[in-house]
């Protein structure tokens, strides 16, 4: 959950293929848009064991490649170290350049039918490898938080907020691998936010196409992956794991789980805290519209939005929730209270949730209970957050012990980026957790 990391804009003149600059940039420095990518194919030999994993789910169809695009090149260390202080994130784990793409690949919608979706794949430049041997790499899989817009997604921007920390990891020696979510990027239709079941398909489909693109550039993902996310997507981020951890790819395993600031306990903590005034109000009010919405329209919560949304914004809410709309048009298309909001049946259903409501939080609550994680976890937080409030990372921590699992917090103090704790928790965590990952991998 993450309103107003991005920078919100429509897309400009010179967009060409979904690549947008960040706000603040100059767009004609260091942006390089380019076509298809070119790359010489390196075949898999048939003995290693990723060529059995890239038939299996090619043949199933879901993670398959539909498209590659190289996005931009970033050559040297130096060059990366700018890009992340650009987007307000520290440079001290940089070692290699990077190369960026975006890809697009088949997934599944929430009930099961086929569609495509669209994210970012970013590799590390090594000057020193032989181009004939490919390079194995662990894969790290980032999750971003919330947006309104489908550009608000890491292969859509650059120097930006929601690209930044697949970078980092990219240019710590790994292969970034960011999906944008369903209905976001080049994905079809409207995001059915805060679905964990739909985050975590397109989660491990983009994994797949990564693994099958991985070796046109002349490497191979290894099979541990690191699982990072912050914000929405540290839910996404325990919902891959956990599919990871369950066999449901023959190829890659859990490595490492390292959520961000998430709404864990959406119902049972973090809804109670939008009503009652815990978070920052103009945030509550945004996520409570976002809710009844994306809730609507996979569970049928209402039936007509006068039912919740008071009028005028009964007539206008759904559509700014449609994609095309940017987070400032969203900022002054909703109220600054809850209470112009939302109706008195609007507010029951959040602060009481019953039928189709009730059953759609119980999942979206059980990211982080009645498993046990395998592999090493660490649950990262802010002081003070005032979007995801911390009673949600306690909750987490609380459940995986009474799964016996000691998930140490990780409290990252009252960090700040653009005046946000929330956000800063993302700026802050994504160096410690690219270090934690180079230890993990290292062991």
């Amino acid at each position: 959950m993450v309103i107003s990391a991005s920078p919100f804009s429509r897309r400009p003149p010179w967009y060409r293929g979904g690549l947008r600059a960040a706000v603040g940039a100059t767009v004609c420095c260091g942006l390089l848009l380019s076509g298809p990518a070119r790359t010489t194919a390196v075949a898999v030999p048939a003995g290693h064991p990723e060529a059995h994993a890239q038939a299996h789910h090619e043949v199933r169809g879901r993670g398959t490649l539909v498209s590659a695009e190289k996005l931009y090149t970033l050559a040297t260390a130096q060059a990366v170290a700018a890009e992340l202080r650009s987007a307000g994130f520290e440079d001290d784990t940089v070692r290699h350049g990077v190369v960026a793409y975006r890809l697009v690949y088949r997934t599944v919608d929430p009930h099961g039918k086929p569609t495509t979706a669209s994210g970012l794949f970013v590799l590390p430049l090594d000057s020193k490898r032989q181009a004939r041997h490919m390079r194995p790499l662990h894969a790290v899989s980032f999750a971003h938080g919330t947006g309104s817009h489908k550009d608000d997604a890491p292969s859509m921007q650059r120097g930006a907020f929601v690209s930044a920390p697949v970078i980092a990891h990219a240019s710590a020696g790994a292969a970034g691998v960011a999906p944008d979510y369903l209905g976001m990027g080049e994905g079809p239709g409207p995001h059915p936010w805060m679905d964990v079941g739909s985050e975590t398909t397109a989660s491990l489909d983009m994994l797949r196409a990564a693994r099958a693109f991985a070796p046109r550039t002349g490497h191979v993902l290894e099979r541990k992956v690191m699982v990072t996310g912050f914000s929405q997507g540290a839910s996404a981020a325990l919902g891959l794991s956990r599919s990871l951890q369950a066999g449901e790819d023959r190829w890659f395993e859990l490595g490492g789980l390292a959520p961000v600031s998430g709404a864990y306990d959406f119902g049972g903590t973090e809804l109670p805290a939008l009503l009652d005034g815990r978070l920052e109000a103009k945030s509550g009010v945004v996520y409570a519209a976002y809710t009844l919405v994306a809730f609507n329209r996979l569970h049928h919560v209402y039936d007509s939005p006068s039912e919740v949304f008071r009028a005028p914004y009964d007539s206008t809410v759904e559509a700014l929730f449609d994609g095309t709309h940017t987070g400032e048009e969203l900022m002054r298309g909703t109220p600054g209270a809850l209470d112009a909001l939302l109706t008195e049946h609007g507010r029951t259903l959040l602060a009481h949730p019953s039928g189709p409501m009730a059953a759609a939080l119980r999942t979206t609550d059980a990211v982080c209970t009645d498993w046990a994680p395998r592999a090493p976890v660490r649950l990262y937080m802010a002081t003070g957050d005032e979007q995801a409030v911390t009673a949600n990372t306690e909750r987490c921590q609380e459940a995986l012990r009474t799964s016996g699992v000691e998930a140490p917090v990780v409290d990252l103090g009252a960090v700040d980026h653009q005046g946000s704790r929330h956000l800063g928790s993302n700026v802050a965590a994504t160096s410690a957790i690219v270090r934690w990952f180079g230890e993990l991998r290292r062991r």
